[in-house]
């Protein structure tokens, strides 16, 4: 395999790191690989050579095969239907991503606390796909309508609530188990 066709491999690697309670900066030292590499590889910024994958895999007590194998075991095709209830989940509220994943999306139906604030620490994107929409966010009131999206950084304080009957508004987000970095 050559280096164009190397996997990416970035959430397995992470996710190991993690579980053996290991730095960057440990991971980079055991490896002989820089840190800004390392976090490259984990983000799926760089794909590492078999080599490297090599010193890696050593660096965090396993195998390349079986961070591949994890990699591969990671990689999701999920169809969720309309008509799929989200049991753990309040009435007007459904999950449009099933499980824990980098990205978490809730598809939100009719009438919800108006007067409940959030904040998140990662970025996340409001998209009315039915009716119209009111948020507050940052001391300022934005309207939206169908089809209309609202972008908010990590850390904003927002509440929104729905201006019209029958309005359906999805929220995507980087989910919160996810430390977001800036590029």
């Amino acid at each position: 395999m050559d280096e164009k066709e190397s996997p990416r491999v970035g959430a397995a690697v992470k996710r190991r790191r993690r579980a053996l309670q290991l730095t960057l900066a440990v991971v980079s030292s055991r490896s002989g690989l820089s840190v800004p590499f390392l976090s490259q590889v984990e983000n799926d910024r760089a794909r590492p050579s078999p080599r490297s994958l090599e010193l890696v895999a050593d660096a965090l007590e396993t195998t390349a095969a079986d961070l591949l194998a994890a990699a591969e075991a990671s990689r999701t095709v999920d169809v969720v239907r309309a008509d799929e209830a989200s049991p753990a989940l309040p009435p007007g509220v459904r999950a449009i991503v099933r499980g824990r994943h980098q990205l978490h999306a809730l598809e939100f139906t009719g009438e919800q606390d108006a007067g409940r604030e959030f904040q998140h620490r990662n970025d996340e994107l409001l998209y009315v796909a039915d009716g119209a929409a009111e948020v507050e966010a940052e001391g300022r009131a934005y309207r939206l309508g169908r089809g209309d999206t609202l972008y908010l950084s990590g850390g904003v304080r927002h509440r929104w609530r729905a201006t019209e009957a029958g309005t359906r508004l999805l929220v995507v987000a980087v989910a919160e188990h996810v430390e977001a970095e800036e590029e």
